[in-house]
């Protein structure tokens, strides 16, 4: 199964404020003999300002890893959610601060949050598309509902005068070019399979990315002084030292630009295939953004496309390359932020996005279409509501119950983050579960079902007889749920599971440090505090059961039969937590006691979510 995917959010992030072309020289601290090859740059690439991480005195201001996550911030922030809904990071560079680890894993590590998937993807001003190819690929077929591509490059460091002087003269124009028109940046856009629902998105209808290395000798290089295609024993690791190789010029950027003119030809070919295969229509683009390195070859690109008759209107072109620079594998999305900021796209409207990549010849290219918001109502991403099931504290409740519902409730609210950050509620919530999903949710929940009426019935002989109450409620309980397994494996069975299977089924992590806390707790003198472990259970209940079992009978063409435990606990736990109610308000919860409920619904929270996210890990 496959489903459309959509960049959702954009943002980008440049690095100090916008530097001059006097003020990059001084900042690079350029000699005097570069200055010819440097005014012939700039007058070619008409670039008027760039921003680089660095500061007046020319020393490094931020690592590469730190603009890739404060793009994927701005990305994260400007769709409205956070990096814990976040499960892919896709991430493309041309040069990381280290080269190892990898990219993806430094910047995920920079942004925290939780365990996901990451992707580093190397290359030049491609890796940042080879990313976003990553991410709207998993988003597609549903591996992910929420991924993250980020383009990034911190170039300027390594276009300081003392790595020229270090080249023991061996530098050229090769090097010089490329020193003149790079700069720095990240940009980054979150992909999902569904529009936003409060602005418009960008529909991904298709995205090419092809290389040429089998015909094309190397044009863009850094490690080697050698063009064409390097020799064993030549690269900087061949060296017998690092300073040797940074001596012989190896470490310098370089690009073969008399290649350039070739890049640009063979381009033409890859655009004219994709018109000639129908997936391109230039007269339907309303936008395009393309990535070149210079205002000159602009020219050349829209005279090759004049002359094969495949031109779109120069008015529909967008760059940002003379106030942003050149920022690589970042460039794309930076000037895609921009657009999409200043709001120049849309509902309808279609883009085209086009990177020719220089470093051994690649070329991606990506057609979105501007859709407005969604029509139909999403479903949430949390599986339960915001507000507690408790609501607020009652005009009544003495200081004591007061307390425990507020922090109550600020527990709920983390719980409700967690359960939203869960694969299979995920899945059930964005109607892409599976049937397998299914069969997986009933056999983990039944070994944990399991044993419900047994610690409640321990719960039960540990009450005292001052709180005879509560252990008549616990008997009541106890003698409701024990069967309450019988229900999971008849639906398991019915969604063509194997009874012996789900029977000789063990727990996993999470529902077996569930129940061991669990356990330990009902046997303990009078365990008042589990009323805090049937808040989050039952409230779950509640909440969320009779949803999901509607949900997974509309994904899954089920009947309410094979969904009868999900269904009979939407019911059911509504009535256990009024008694949960009725209990907390008795007038037996002291303050002390309020307190051991809040942290044993804190501790129950966390495992039960665990538990849900354990199933995909089995």
């Amino acid at each position: 199964m496959t489903r459309e995917v959509y960049l959702t959010g954009c943002g980008a992030y440049l690095p100090g404020e916008p530097l001059d072309n006097d003020e990059i020289a001084r900042r690079l601290g350029a000699a005097d003999s570069s200055k010819a090859a440097r005014e012939r740059v700039l007058a070619a690439n008409g670039i008027r300002t760039r921003h680089y991480a660095l500061d007046a005195s020319g020393a490094t201001t931020m690592l590469n890893e730190e603009l890739a996550a404060e793009a994927v911030t701005a990305a994260l922030k400007d769709r409205g959610v956070t990096v814990a809904d976040v499960t892919l990071l896709a991430t493309g560079t041309t040069q990381p601060d280290l080269p190892v680890p990898g990219f993806a894993s430094m910047v995920h590590g920079r942004l925290g949050g939780h365990p996901m998937e990451i992707l580093s993807a190397g290359g030049v001003c491609a890796s940042g598309m080879a990313a976003l190819h990553a991410a709207v690929n998993a988003v597609r077929v549903g591996e992910h509902d929420t991924a993250v591509a980020v383009g990034s490059d911190l170039v300027s460091r390594a276009l300081r005068q003392s790595r020229y002087d270090a080249a023991d003269g061996r530098t050229g124009f090769d090097a010089e070019f490329l020193r003149w028109t790079l700069s720095d940046g990240a940009g980054a856009v979150v992909v999902e399979g569904r529009p936003r629902p409060d602005g418009p998105s960008l529909r991904l209808d298709w995205l090419h990315h092809v290389s040429y290395a089998h015909e094309e000798r190397v044009c863009m290089r850094t490690g080697t002084t050698d063009g064409g295609v390097p020799a064993a024993g030549t690269t900087w690791l061949d060296q017998p030292t690092a300073a040797a190789a940074e001596k012989q010029g190896s470490l310098l950027l370089r690009q073969d630009v008399r290649s350039l003119p070739r890049l640009f030809q063979v381009g033409l070919r890859e655009y004219a295939a994709l018109v000639r295969d129908g997936r391109l229509d230039p007269p339907g683009i309303d936008h395009v953004l393309c990535h070149y390195s210079a205002e000159h070859f602009r020219g050349q690109i829209f005279t090759l496309l004049r002359e094969a008759n495949l031109m779109i209107d120069e008015e529909r072109w967008f760059t940002n390359l003379h106030t942003r620079g050149n920022t690589g594998a970042a460039s794309i999305f930076v000037m895609l932020e921009e657009a999409w900021r200043t709001n120049r796209f849309a509902p309808g409207e279609k883009i085209l996005l086009i990177v020719p990549e220089s470093g051994r010849f690649s070329f991606a290219f990506a057609q979105l279409t501007c859709v407005g918001p969604e029509t139909t109502p999403a479903p949430s991403v949390a599986p339960v509501a915001a507000a507690s099931p408790l609501g607020i504290p009652g005009t009544e409740d003495d200081d004591a119950v007061r307390w425990a519902v507020l922090e109550l409730g600020k527990v709920w609210d983390d719980f409700a983050r967690r359960l939203a950050a869960a694969p299979i509620i995920r899945r059930i919530e964005s109607n892409t579960a599976t049937l397998d999903d299914y069969r997986k949710l009933l056999l983990h929940l039944r070994q944990q079902v399991i044993d419900g009426g047994r610690w409640i019935a321990r719960a039960a002989s540990s009450f005292s007889a001052e709180l005879f109450e509560l252990r008549s409620a616990a008997i009541r309980h106890a003698a409701e749920e024990h069967r309450d397994f019988r229900l999971l494996e008849r639906d398991y069975v019915a969604v063509g599971g194997d009874l012996e299977t789900i029977q000789n089924g063990r727990q996993n992590v999470g529902s077996e440090a569930l129940s061991a806390f669990l356990f330990h707790r009902a046997g303990l003198p009078d365990p008042v505090d589990l009323m805090g472990a049937m808040f989050i259970i039952e409230g779950l209940g509640t909440a969320c059961a009779d949803r999901w079992a509607s949900l997974l009978r509309e994904q899954l063409g089920l009947t309410e039969e094979q969904t009868s435990f999900l269904h009979y606990h939407g019911g059911a736990d509504a009535e256990h937590f009024e008694m949960l109610t009725d209990a907390l308000r008795s007038g037996i919860v002291t303050r002390s006691g309020a307190e051991r409920i809040v942290r044993t619904a804190a501790v129950t929270a966390r495992l039960y979510a665990l538990q849900l996210e354990a199933i995909d890990d089995e």
